[in-house]
């Protein structure tokens, strides 16, 4: 069941409606979804589509899309976001130009500058030789995790993943849980190839053989059998993602063409 609200909105031309579509049941009770309709009753369901049908007749800068209102407020916070944000920068903003020395916060009675530190051995300020080397890492940090499990909407815990049989484990109390942990955080944060741990050693003794920048398992191999099987994995994926972006296509085309029909009969 869903509530319908469909306004005047003053902030666009005249004829513009807006329409706000509370849910009355469902797993997304009491959330709201928001619409405007032009005078021919196009249906707009997202800013920026809004934005291209109107072009340059309206300035939609510091238009809010939920609340149907203008607020320059909005604006100004964006265009100070932009001014600092390194990805404008680089797309064509303006710098800060200022080559001036920060001067210390603390109280003082005269003004004290502070020392530019930088890593690169090359720069012509002082280098800290301790910071551009590799911070050391926690051994078995992979641990705090044990325990933790992820879940849905509805609070029901996810099945976790089936790890290959080549995969073992190295060190104390260890299970598939921190092993995973261990695999999925150097494969987002190492750019060097992932082996495990080459070292005999580390099986006999990991608290003092370990080495920290390879996941908690043995040495292993990949296959060409075991790339085959992850494409397969990939594909299939991707043909289930492919069947529920149809299926979820063709029912906002029946949402969309069920609207119409009773914007005509009413």
């Amino acid at each position: 069941m869903m509530e319908r609200k469909r306004t005047d909105c003053p902030a666009l031309p005249p004829g513009w409606k807006k329409e706000e579509v509370i849910r009355k049941s469902g797993l997304s009770a009491g959330k709201s979804d928001v619409y405007y309709y032009s005078p021919s009753g196009k249906k707009f369901r997202s800013k920026p589509q809004l934005s291209r049908y109107l072009g340059n007749t309206v300035d939609l800068g510091c238009f809010d899309f939920r609340t149907g209102k203008m607020m320059p407020g909005k604006l100004q916070k964006n265009k100070q976001r932009l001014r600092h944000d390194p990805l404008s920068l680089a797309k064509g903003g303006k710098p800060d130009l200022n080559t001036a020395l920060p001067i210390r916060q603390t109280a003082s009675i005269f003004k004290q500058p502070v020392t530019k530190v930088t890593s690169h051995p090359g720069n012509k300020v002082k280098t800290d030789l301790q910071r551009a080397t590799e911070q050391p890492r926690q051994l078995f940090w992979e641990k705090r995790l044990k325990g933790l499990r992820s879940s849905d909407v509805t609070e029901e815990v996810l099945r976790t993943m089936d790890l290959p049989k080549g995969l073992q484990s190295v060190g104390p109390d260890s299970s598939d849980d921190t092993l995973l942990s261990a695999i999925a955080s150097a494969l987002h944060m190492s750019s060097s190839p992932i082996t495990g741990q080459t070292s005999v050693a580390a099986e006999k003794n990991p608290a003092i053989w370990l080495n920290t920048s390879q996941p908690l398992c043995k040495a292993f191999t990949v296959t060409d059998e075991h790339i085959r099987e992850q494409e397969l994995k990939v594909y299939q994926a991707r043909r289930s993602l492919e069947e529920a972006l149809m299926a979820d296509g063709l029912a906002r085309a029946a949402e969309n063409t069920r609207e119409l029909l009773e914007g005509k009969t009413a």
